[in-house]
C-alpha cells in the first residue's frame, strides 16, 4: 500500500472521522439531525449535533449519550448524517438522543483551543473550563430537546476521553453515567511525556494540536503542517532529524504545543494545572474506565482515573475495563484479535460491546440508577492466560509482593553485593523496535507487545533471565522498577522492559506468517525514567559521577500470566530510540534544546541490590 495513503487512513482513524464519510441508511431512516449553537455561560457558543429518534414521543422518552470532542463532529449538514453513532452498534440500535459537541477553538465552535483544559476556580460567569461547558452543554439539552428522560451519559476515547473524564466533575444532576475511555490524565505521563521524558514517536501528531483555527472550520485546517513521509525507512526520518532542538526549529518553531513542551521540561505549573488527578473528588455517578493494555498512548490514564476515583469517591459506582488492546481497539471487532503478532482470542471486542458498554449504559440510562448494574469492579484481561478476570477490587488484594532482584544475568530471590555494567552512547542509541516502516506511523502502536529479541547482546543493554518457569505465575498489580545505579555522566534515562520469552518448540494456535514464536521475546511492560527526576518531578538533579544512587519508579501496572515452560526478563537500557528522545547523558538545564555537543558517553552500573518489584496472585 502506498505510503501516504496508508498514512491518511491512519489519520481518519486517530481524528475519529472514518465513520462520518458515508451515510447509513438505519441512522438516516431511524433519526432526525438538529445542529445549532449552544451558547457556554461565558457567552461562547459550542457547535452541537443531535440525533433525535423518530419514535421520541411524551410516551416513548429517550436519554441522551453525549461525546465532545476535539476531532471534529463531521458531517456537517443537518442532511448529512453519520454512517454510525454512539459507541457501539448495540447501542444505536437500541436508540438514545445522540449528542455530538465540538470544544472549544475546534472546528466550527468558538473559542480558544487549550490542550488539557485547566480546572478553574471560579470566582465569575467568565471562568470556564470543560467541566463547565460540560454542565452548560447539559443544561441546554435537557430543556430544550422535547422528550427527553432526564438522563445523560457521556463516553469518548483519547481526547475525548479526557473530556469525558473532566465531564464527571460537571456534578449536573443529570449526568448519571460516565465512561471515559483511553482517557489522559495527566500530561506529564500521558501521550507526548513518560516521567517527563518526551515521546519522539508522537513527533508528527503536532499539527493536529498546535494550530489554532482563525474561523469556524468544517474540515481539518492544520494539514499543510503535517510531516509526510518521504521514504518506507521511517528511522532515516529520525537519524537525519538529528536532535530533537534541530526538529522542533525545523518543523514546529511556530506550533504553539510543541513550544510549551519543550519550554516546560520539569513539573511546573503549566504541567500540575494539567493533571486531573486532584479534581477528581466526591463522584457520585457511574462511572466506566476503560482502557488497554496495549495502548502506547493512554495506558496510566484510564489506571490512575479509576485508583483515584476509588480512593476519593465511595459514593461512586466506579469500574474498570482493562483489555488486551491497543488504543481504542475495542470500538471495532476483527474477528480473531492479534495485537501486532500475538493472538488473544476470537470477537474480544465484541464480548466488551455486548456484556459490558451496553450493559453500562443500558442500565443508568434507561434503568433504575439507584441500583448498581452487576458489572464487576474490575474486568481485567489476563493477557499471558489470554482470559478475562473479575476483582472485586483493583488492585487485587490477594496478592503477595515479590522482588527480582537484577544480578548475573538473571532474575533472582536474594540481593547481592556485585554490580553489571553497560556503555551507553547518545550517538549510537539501542532501537526501540526493528520495524523501520513503523516509524512513518502517525502514532506508535505496536512495540508494546513487539518481539525484543533484536535488543539481546548489545553492549548497552543489560538482560535478566530466570530459569524456565515449572509453574504458572500471574502478575497482578503494579510494578515498581527499584534500581540502584551509577554512571560516568551527570544524567542518564534508564528504560526498562518487562518480557515473556516463549519456549524454544511454542507453537501458537493462532499465527501470522513469517513470525519466528520459538524463543519469542514478547514485551509485556515498559517505562522509561529520567534520573534527573528521580527526586523530584519539579526540580531536576544532576547524576553525582561514579556515586551509587537510586532511581525508583513505577512500570504501570500489568495483568498478565508468565506460563509454565516460559520465562521472565528484564532489559535496562539507557536509550530507547526513536520512540524517545536521547537523553544527552549530561546534566543541562533544559534537555530538550541539547545538541550533539552535549551528547556525552558514559559507563552505567546497575547494582545487583536493584530489584523489580511486582504484585503475584495467590
Amino acid at each position: 500500500m502506498n505510503i501516504r495513503y496508508s498514512f491518511f487512513l491512519l489519520l481518519l482513524f486517530i481524528l475519529g472521522n472514518a465513520q462520518t464519510q458515508q451515510t447509513d441508511s438505519f441512522v438516516k431512516n431511524n433519526f432526525t439531525k438538529q445542529e445549532f449553537y449552544i451558547p457556554m455561560r461565558d457567552g461562547t457558543r459550542l457547535f452541537t449535533s443531535v440525533y433525535i429518534p423518530k419514535d421520541i414521543s411524551k410516551s416513548k422518552k429517550y436519554p441522551f449519550l453525549m461525546q465532545r470532542t476535539c476531532y471534529s463532529i463531521a458531517p456537517y449538514g443537518e442532511n448529512e448524517y453519520k454512517r454510525a453513532l454512539g459507541p457501539n452498534k448495540y447501542l444505536l440500535n437500541d436508540k438514545y438522543i445522540f449528542v455530538y459537541q465540538d470544544v472549544r477553538g475546534r472546528y466550527m465552535s468558538e473559542g480558544v483551543f487549550t490542550n488539557m483544559t485547566p480546572q478553574v476556580e471560579r470566582k465569575s460567569k467568565k471562568d470556564v473550563d470543560e467541566s463547565t461547558d460540560t454542565y452548560d452543554t447539559i443544561e441546554y439539552l435537557i430543556k430544550n430537546i422535547k422528550y427527553n428522560n432526564g438522563k445523560v451519559g457521556q463516553y469518548g476515547t483519547s481526547y475525548p476521553g479526557f473530556y469525558t473524564a473532566v465531564g464527571v466533575l460537571a456534578q449536573h444532576p443529570a449526568l448519571v453515567a460516565s465512561s471515559p475511555q483511553a482517557p489522559i490524565s495527566d500530561f506529564w505521563n500521558d501521550d507526548f511525556l513518560h516521567n517527563g521524558r518526551f515521546m519522539m514517536g508522537y513527533f508528527r501528531t503536532f499539527p493536529v494540536f498546535g494550530v489554532q483555527k482563525t474561523k469556524p472550520e468544517n474540515k481539518a485546517w492544520y494539514t499543510d503542517s503535517m510531516i509526510k513521509p518521504t521514504s518506507e525507512d521511517g528511522l532515516k526520518f529520525y537519524r537525519d532529524m538529528g536532535t530533537l532542538k534541530d526538529g522542533y526549529e525545523k518543523y514546529y518553531k511556530d506550533n504553539f504545543f510543541m513550544t510549551e513542551v519543550m519550554e516546560h521540561t520539569n513539573y511546573d505549573d503549566f504541567w500540575q494545572k494539567r493533571s486531573l488527578l486532584p479534581h477528581l473528588k466526591n463522584v457520585n455517578h457511574a462511572v466506566m474506565t476503560v482502557g488497554g493494555w496495549f495502548d502506547a498512548e493512554d495506558l496510566s490514564g484510564p489506571l490512575n482515573i479509576y485508583k483515584t476515583i476509588e480512593k476519593t469517591s465511595p459514593k461512586a459506582k466506579n469500574t474498570i475495563v482493562m483489555g488486551p488492546f491497543s488504543h481504542g481497539a475495542w470500538a471495532r471487532e476483527d474477528g480473531k484479535h492479534f495485537h501486532n503478532e500475538i493472538y488473544f482470542g476470537d470477537s474480544i471486542a465484541t464480548y466488551y460491546q455486548k456484556n459490558l458498554e451496553t450493559k453500562f449504559f443500558s442500565h443508568y440510562l434507561k434503568g433504575d440508577t439507584k441500583k448498581d448494574a452487576g458489572l464487576p469492579e474490575a474486568m481485567m484481561y489476563d493477557t499471558g492466560s489470554k482470559e478475562w478476570r473479575e476483582f472485586a477490587e483493583y488492585p487485587p488484594k490477594n496478592t503477595q509482593k515479590i522482588n527480582f532482584y537484577l544480578a548475573d544475568k538473571s532474575l533472582k530471590n536474594t540481593s547481592s553485593q556485585g554490580f553489571s555494567e553497560y556503555y551507553s552512547d547518545p550517538n549510537n542509541p539501542v532501537l526501540s523496535s526493528e520495524k523501520i516502516k513503523d516509524f512513518n506511523g502517525f502514532t506508535p502502536r505496536n512495540y508494546m507487545s513487539e518481539d525484543q529479541r533484536f535488543a539481546v547482546g548489545r553492549p548497552d543493554v543489560l538482560t535478566f533471565t530466570t530459569d524456565i518457569l515449572t509453574e504458572d505465575l500471574t502478575f497482578a498489580g503494579e510494578i515498581l522498577a527499584k534500581l540502584n545505579i551509577s554512571s560516568t555522566s551527570s544524567d542518564a534515562d534508564f528504560a526498562v522492559k518487562l518480557i515473556d520469552v516463549y519456549p524454544e518448540d511454542f507453537k501458537p494456535t493462532e499465527k501470522k506468517d513469517g513470525v519466528i514464536y520459538g524463543n519469542y521475546h514478547q514485551m509485556v511492560r515498559s517505562e522509561i525514567m529520567p534520573a534527573r527526576f528521580r527526586n523530584s518531578k519539579e526540580k531536576a538533579e544532576a547524576l553525582q559521577p561514579n556515586q551509587k544512587t537510586a532511581v525508583n519508579f513505577r512500570l504501570q501496572d500489568v495483568v498478565h500470566t508468565f506460563k509454565k515452560g516460559h520465562k521472565i526478563q528484564i532489559q535496562i537500557s539507557s536509550t530507547w530510540f526513536p520512540l524517545f528522545a536521547v537523553n544527552p547523558q549530561k546534566f543541562i538545564d533544559n534537555p530538550n534544546f541539547a545538541t550533539k555537543e552535549d551528547y556525552t558517553k558514559a559507563f552505567i552500573k546497575i547494582f545487583e541490590d536493584s530489584a523489580i518489584e511486582v504484585q503475584v496472585l495467590k
